[in-house]
């Protein structure tokens, strides 16, 4: 649920949230974990998990996507921290359509003992096609865009296999 700019943000769209966390202080409309989610299967239409799933150990990664999935009746916006060191491309030229893009160094370093993380794509042990492996196990990765603007950041939309 985080600070609560990504709920006001949706619901000033007109889009109906329904915010799940396990801190009742959040004031969640559902208090629960991601590892089990207290709805019922296809009960939303879509989930948006962000920057969650790295505070867990990633052997409850698997589980923690089919959850996601089995609530969902389209799909899951999922955000996952990836470390690394990023090249960038933003070319913004008036009339001509804009071009962004970012690549990351395929350069590991080990997670960082006793901090707040206990996996990152990227860090030594997690490579991009590790997490993938996993996503596409249970779902088809419609898409997925790391930001230039924000590389800690990478995005996978995806959808429940048919």
């Amino acid at each position: 649920m985080g600070n609560g700019i990504v709920t006001d943000t949706l619901q000033r769209q007109g889009i109906r949230v329904t915010t799940l966390d396990i801190d009742t202080g959040l004031l969640p409309d559902v208090v629960g974990s991601v590892e089990r989610i207290p709805l019922a299967d296809a009960s939303v239409d879509v989930a948006l998990c962000a920057e969650v799933l790295e505070h867990l150990p990633f052997d409850r990664f698997e589980t923690c996507v089919r959850e996601l999935l089995r609530v969902v009746r389209k799909g899951v916006v999922l955000s996952l921290p990836h470390w690394g060191y990023t090249l960038r491309v933003i070319v913004d030229i008036p009339g001509l359509p804009e071009i962004r893009h970012a690549w990351k160094l395929p350069i590991a370093r080990p997670i960082t003992p006793g901090g707040v993380h206990f996996w990152e794509i990227g860090r030594t042990g997690y490579p991009l096609t590790r997490i993938k492996n996993v996503l596409d196990k249970h779902a088809m990765i419609e898409w997925e865009r790391l930001s230039p603007w924000m590389p800690y950041h990478h995005f996978f939309r995806l959808e429940k296999h048919k």
